[in-house]
């Protein structure tokens, strides 16, 4: 894949060519040769906002720290911007932007001079770019003098972001960046991802929250640095197999034990204030259930058909 890409496509003509690909990228660490990413391969195209999905552990930031050339990869290759991310580190260091996990920014300079740093690293100004950041930009602007160490957790994030898209980037990689922030902010933040998919910019966000894949365009589900599915959000919802059932009682722990130990049930969960279920082929509508569980001794059961989430699919594609 990386080989076609490279002989047929003019690294300079960023309009020609999917923004990212990677072709069987893999990372081991350590002595013990652990594999935190298995041989992903993906494509991200342009003005595409794409989504890596997955717990802690699923090998997403390993992706991320390679993908930006912070990090060699121990197998395959990838492209950024049509750039190898081995031969051409410093080009793609030029044209990308990149919001780690953890808040990395200078937190005894203030926001005002932060900002002002990375603009002058990349050879720009504030002002030259502005637009990228005003809608971000006018919420910090009454505490620009504040430093970045003394933010909340939503200021820090703005803020990041704010530096990570001040030098213009074509592709902006953003690890996380929900993570630890309050409700409010987070949908603050998916909105002005939203704004800035309208400008073009390429963005691959990684989220442990499975309510954010049906926010990207197209997502990959990550388990144990290996993707389970690449697909749309709502492709991968349709793609759910079976018929899933919201299950109520009045003891959870009890209700859960019973749908454990029943032959007709096929798989169970605790999900909320719900136990999610589907049934063996026998069993298909909610009087069958409702005689299952009263059959075993439940109380107040409430029983209904519903509609898998990104988090049900998930799910189902571990236990496949």
């Amino acid at each position: 894949m990386i080989q076609y890409y490279m002989n047929t496509i003019d690294p300079m003509s960023t309009h020609q060519h999917p923004a990212i690909v990677a072709d069987n990228l893999t990372k081991v660490y350590g002595s013990e040769k652990t594999t935190a990413v298995n041989s992903v391969s993906f494509m991200v195209e342009r003005g595409e906002l794409f989504g890596l999905i997955g717990p802690d552990g699923a090998g997403k930031t390993s992706i991320f720290r390679m993908l930006t050339t912070l990090l060699l990869p121990d197998g395959g290759s990838a492209l950024v911007d049509g750039y190898d991310i081995v031969k051409d580190y410093q080009q793609i260091r030029h044209t990308v932007g990149y919001m780690p996990g953890k808040f990395s920014l200078y937190p005894d300079l203030t926001i005002a001079e932060n900002l002002n740093f990375f603009a002058t690293v990349f050879n720009t100004t504030i002002e030259e770019n502005y637009h990228l950041i005003k809608d971000i930009y006018v919420q910090l602007e009454r505490f620009k003098d504040r430093r970045a160490g003394k933010l909340s957790g939503g200021m820090k994030q703005k803020l990041a972001l704010c530096c990570a898209l001040i030098h213009k980037p074509t592709v902006l990689f953003l690890d996380e960046p929900t993570t630890g922030v309050d409700p409010v902010s987070r949908k603050e933040f998916w909105e002005m991802l939203k704004r800035l998919k309208e400008q073009n910019i390429t963005i691959l966000v990684s989220t442990p929250y499975m309510d954010e894949a049906t926010l990207c365009d197209r997502i990959a589900l990550m388990q144990h640095g290996s993707i389970l599915a690449i697909d749309t959000p709502s492709a991968i919802v349709k793609s759910y197999p079976d018929i899933l059932y919201a299950i109520r009682a009045e003891k959870m722990p009890a209700l859960l034990k019973v749908l454990g130990s029943n032959n007709a049930v096929a798989t169970s969960y605790a999900f909320g204030e719900y136990a999610h279920a589907t049934f063996k082929e026998h069993v298909n509508h909610e009087q069958d259930i409702l005689s299952i569980l009263k059959h075993a001794g439940m109380d107040n059961i409430e029983v209904r058909r519903i509609e898998p989430t990104i988090e049900d699919c998930f799910i189902k594609l571990l236990r496949a």
